[in-house]
Order: structure tokens, then C-alpha cells, then sequence
């Protein structure tokens, strides 16, 4: 009966996610869904243990409900960087 309740909540996104936001590397991780926040808060230790033992600096979390359309997301700043149609390389043959 849960997991059709917990289910139906996740649709309507009313669900209980955690949100851990990590600098290094620049990533968004959501870990869900849950019932209860309680639920929720009680297993986010975990999750940021596991990412301190994986490397990850900079850990941010929020409880929230929410739909996250995917589950780990890595924003890699020096991709966005490279496609600003403004900075063009100057090869050597340009000079």
C-alpha cells in the first residue's frame, strides 16, 4: 500500500527528495523518493558520506519535495564556457 501511495505522491510531485549539491565535482544529485521528510532526513547522512568518500568537496543538501527529471546531474563549467559563441580560439595559422 506504500509504494502505490509513495507512487502516486511521486507524480504529482509531492514526494520527499533529497537534493545534494557538490562543487568538486560540480554535480546535482537527487536520492527519493520518500514518503515522509522524516524519512528522508534520516537517510541523507548516507548519501553525503558516500559522496565525501567518493572525493566530492563543497556539500550542500535540501530536503524538498519536488519531480526531479533526472537523478544525477553534472554541470561541467568549462563546456558552457566553450560554447559562448563569443570566445572563438585564435589558431596559429590566424596570426
Amino acid at each position: 500500500m506504500n509504494e502505490l501511495w509513495l507512487g502516486t505522491l511521486e507524480r504529482l510531485g509531492l514526494a520527499w527528495w533529497i537534493e545534494i549539491i557538490t562543487e568538486s565535482p560540480n554535480c546535482t544529485y537527487y536520492f527519493g523518493p520518500y514518503l515522509k521528510v522524516s524519512d528522508a532526513e534520516a537517510e541523507k547522512q548516507g548519501f553525503i558520506d558516500d559522496l565525501e568518500k567518493e572525493g566530492a568537496r563543497n556539500i550542500k543538501f535540501t530536503i524538498k519535495r519536488c519531480r526531479p527529471s533526472r537523478l544525477t546531474i553534472f554541470e561541467d563549467k568549462t563546456a558552457s564556457s566553450s560554447k559562448n559563441p563569443s570566445i572563438a580560439p585564435i589558431l596559429s595559422s590566424q596570426m
